[in-house]
């Protein structure tokens, strides 16, 4: 039995425990029994059945509740990059949602329908996304007794208080999707996981298991290009990113948890995460591919009233497994994170957030140390200002966003401009630009700054 396994059977005997104990202090009736779910993006509880829905009335076939859009993106990009072509996205997608009530459960699936003559690879990945098809959610949702949410199947997870900046949510990003141009909601890639989400009165505990590894979609030279440490230079579609992915369902497994509270108006929560690192952060020697090593977190946040806005703290520690004292080059550090946020509203339709972000390698003696000369060496800590101002218009019809990443220290930086219009019921149109700029081509955003883009779109939604 792996680590995460053992875990989740000793939670699993005490919750449960509690549970049949709290059963037997509270009498139920046909009132208490409704289920409920916490969404993934909400913090408070939710009820997905109520009464009405357990009428007599006939309930609808699972094809009346289809809903979805039709989209056209199109996008180029703004530099020149021999490595890439010079269309950023060109595709076609078509999402179907629906849910079919089986009365003890709820059934959700989420579809995309995608022709894409940019990637041109039309055979079906479901980790990578690449193909015709990409499934976002396939879950099944129900309940165990009266405190124990289950979701089971692929669905998409997310938790923390970052803003495009995640610390602790260490579920997976599709990285390539955020910075090509597609709508925000891909930046977030689905898990084949189990979540169980327990209610208690003075806390409420969510289990996360993924039986095997799911990384993140990373940049990869496909659609992208990227410094690479081993060539020493830009690369792109002359050098693919090959990795030795973790694959062994069961034994190459993740397990994340959340335990969370309110005191007044402010969320404390703690997090615990036991796996791999989501993106590439080793290389083997051996093979010469790239590795995910072994990862293990501990995190907190709070968020709650501040001044005359929304103030956010949130705190990792990345514990690298593969290389505990900071000596074994091919294996990333040990580090910390640190993230302080602040959203306020300026006027009236019109906001404004800031952050400040901190990742700082542990040991960083020993491994400017163990690096070979002539190697270019980060600085120890990687520092990040964001800002946000989003302006609604006509009556909220058009929104009007920037978004900024700047590092400080490390001179570079992301500029996100979008605006959206929604001219129907029906229709929206959105333009945007995606600008990468750095001096250094070895920094974090200096590295992309030839695949800056601009994009616009069309979507029918029904």
């Amino acid at each position: 039995m792996t680590y995460s396994a053992r875990i989740i059977y000793f939670l699993f005997i005490a919750l449960f425990t509690l549970e049949s104990a709290n059963a037997k202090l509270e009498p139920k009736d046909k009132a208490d029994s409704d289920i409920h779910f916490e969404d993934s993006s909400d913090r408070s509880q939710s009820s997905i059945f109520d009464d009405s829905e357990f009428s007599e009335e006939e309930p609808e076939a699972w094809y009346e509740t289809v809903n979805g859009f039709l989209e056209a993106r199109l996008g180029a990009r703004i530099r020149n990059d021999a490595l890439q072509k010079q269309v950023s996205i060109g595709e076609i997608r078509g999402q179907f949602q629906f849910e079919y009530d089986l009365e003890s459960a709820l059934l959700v699936s989420t579809s995309d329908l995608i022709f894409d003559p940019v990637l041109d690879r039309h055979a079906i990945d479901l980790d990578t996304g690449e193909g015709w098809l990409d499934q976002r959610e396939l879950s099944l949702l129900f309940s165990l007794g009266m405190n124990i949410d289950i979701k089971l199947g692929r669905q998409i997870l997310t938790w923390g208080t970052g803003d495009l900046l995640f610390i602790n949510d260490l579920f997976p990003k599709d990285w390539n999707a955020f910075l090509i141009g597609r709508d925000e909601e891909y930046l977030k890639a689905p898990s084949d996981a189990i979540k169980a989400s327990l209610f208690f009165d003075e806390l409420n505990i969510d289990l996360v298991y993924t039986p095997k590894f799911d990384s993140d979609r990373f940049i990869d030279g496909k659609r992208l290009s990227y410094f690479s440490p081993v060539a020493g230079e830009i690369v792109g579609r002359n050098q693919l990113v090959f990795a030795d992915k973790p694959d062994g369902l069961f034994t190459d497994d993740e397990l994340a948890i959340r335990a969370y509270r309110l005191f007044g108006a402010y969320e404390l929560a703690l997090y615990f995460y036991q796996g791999f690192w989501k993106s590439p952060a080793g290389i083997s020697l051996t093979t010469g591919q790239f590795t995910f090593p072994e990862l293990r977190t501990f995190g907190a946040s709070l968020r709650g009233p501040l001044s005359q806005g929304i103030g956010n703290l949130e705190f990792g520690l990345y514990d690298s497994r593969e290389d505990q004292n900071g000596s074994n080059p091919e294996v990333n550090n040990s580090e910390w994170r640190l993230l302080m946020g602040y959203e306020q509203e300026l006027a009236a339709n019109f906001t404004g957030a800031v952050q400040f972000y901190v990742e700082s390698l542990r040991d960083y003696g020993a491994f400017r140390n163990s690096l070979p000369t002539a190697t270019f060496v980060r600085d120890r800590q990687r520092r990040v200002i964001t800002f946000r101002l989003t302006q609604l218009l006509m009556n909220q019809n058009l929104t009007l966003s920037v978004f900024n990443f700047w590092s400080p220290n490390e001179k570079d930086g992301y500029l996100r401009l979008k605006a959206s219009y929604k001219s129907s019921d029906y229709w929206t149109w959105e333009a945007g630009v995606n600008h990468l700029y750095g001096s250094r081509r070895e920094t974090f955003f200096g590295q992309l700054k030839d695949n800056s883009n601009l994009y616009v779109s069309a979507r029918y939604g029904f």
